[in-house]
């Protein structure tokens, strides 16, 4: 069966009513029938199985047969991810394997250094194609829950809110503290935050600024990666350490 994440006030006296994209997705581009049973999860811990009973103009209707709790997220800390926003469609890019790496908080933010800025009047456009992005690889991986996707934040605002128990700052001038030997000093925390900055990193006003709220500046080596490879080098590295992937 076909799995659809939905939102949690689509399904009420026991039926799903699916609109907007994931309609157009599932009637017109799958072309799903009435009668095909599928899977819904809410994104947050519940899973619904029930088949299409009406195909309308602009929604379709689920009868939910059974619903159940989603298995425990897998075992590890909690990871937030802090991306400093890149060029073109990187972000998406991030986003997407970011979602496969069971990533749980996914965090934009603009760096002095970022070359792109949203302006207000698209933010909420973005979000919203980014919030799909997720869903799609989130439904395609397997995952039962949906990482949660913050609004654009600046730099100040994103230090402000990091209180995970382990908050690691990837930057290139750290010399010194290799990845290893830093995680080897740690007990397993309940949660783990990373910031990545954008193409041309974090500036060193921002690096101590980082620091001075508790971020342990780390290297991963000789290797200068690529702002959109970096995130996902260290995340797929956490979930061998501390997460499901060992």
């Amino acid at each position: 069966m076909r799995r659809f994440f939905v939102d949690e006030n689509a399904i009420a006296d026991g039926t799903a009513t699916i609109g907007g994209n994931l309609f157009c997705h599932m009637s017109r581009v799958l072309r799903l029938k009435i009668g095909t049973r599928v899977i819904l999860s809410d994104g947050i811990g519940r899973r619904h199985v029930g088949y299409i009973e009406q195909i309308g103009k602009e929604n379709l209707l689920i009868r939910i047969e059974e619903s159940s709790s989603e298995p425990s997220r897998p075992a590890g800390p909690l990871m937030t991810l802090y991306q400093g926003l890149p060029k073109g469609s990187k972000m998406e890019f991030i986003l997407q394997k970011s979602t496969e790496l069971g990533v749980d908080v996914l965090a934009p933010f603009a760096a002095e250094r970022s070359a792109v800025r949203l302006p207000a009047s698209r933010e909420s456009q973005r979000l919203e194609r980014w919030q799909r992005i997720i869903r799609e690889a989130a439904r395609q991986s397997g995952r039962t829950t949906l990482p949660q996707l913050e609004t654009v934040a600046d730099f100040p605002e994103l230090l402000a809110k990091a209180n995970q128990t382990v908050k690691l700052l990837l930057w290139e001038e750290e010399k010194s503290n290799r990845l290893r030997s830093v995680l080897g000093s740690l007990p397993v925390p309940e949660s783990v935050s990373v910031i990545v900055g954008p193409e041309g990193g974090l500036t060193r006003d921002e690096a101590a600024s980082a620091m001075a709220s508790g971020f342990l500046p780390v290297t991963l080596g000789s290797r200068i990666l690529r702002t959109e490879t970096a995130g996902l080098a260290i995340i797929s590295i956490l979930q061998y350490y501390w997460g499901d992937m060992g």
